[in-house]
């Protein structure tokens, strides 16, 4: 079991069974969107997903057509995005769980729109679009 939250403490939630990888994603969207080089997300289903306090502070963005991003209202943390074309799934952004995560990078996505000031070599997949 992982445990959540946003900066406030509003939102707490729990997340159990196993994380997949993180995906690392570098389009402009999530750029601005974080505010920082890229989005780290966790793909996880919304059935592993237990909100415990402050969904009454969701606030949803759609920032392209069948796709949310969600944050507290209150503090603007993002806590996850949800894709129309992706039903049952939410991407968690890593930065919201606490303590060390059991996963790891598993990929980076979107790298042809990397920010040009941000370099990394991790060894890890790196992809010019999505993954395929």
């Amino acid at each position: 079991m992982q445990r959540g939250r946003c900066l406030c403490g509003g939102v707490t939630f729990n997340v159990s069974g196993e994380l997949p990888p993180i995906q690392v994603c570098h389009c402009g969207q999530c750029r601005q969107a974080q505010g920082g080089p890229f989005a780290t997300n966790i793909p996880v289903s919304e059935a592993q997903v237990q909100w415990l306090s402050g969904q009454e502070l969701f606030q949803a963005y759609e920032s392209s057509p069948g796709k949310l991003r969600v944050f507290c209202r209150v503090c603007g943390s993002p806590l996850f995005s949800r894709k129309d074309n992706l039903p049952g799934v939410l991407r968690l952004r890593a930065g919201s769980l606490l303590g060390d995560l059991p996963t790891q990078i598993g990929a980076h996505i979107y790298c042809e729109s990397r920010a040009n000031w941000w370099q990394e070599d991790d060894g890890v997949p790196h992809y010019a679009a999505s993954m395929p």
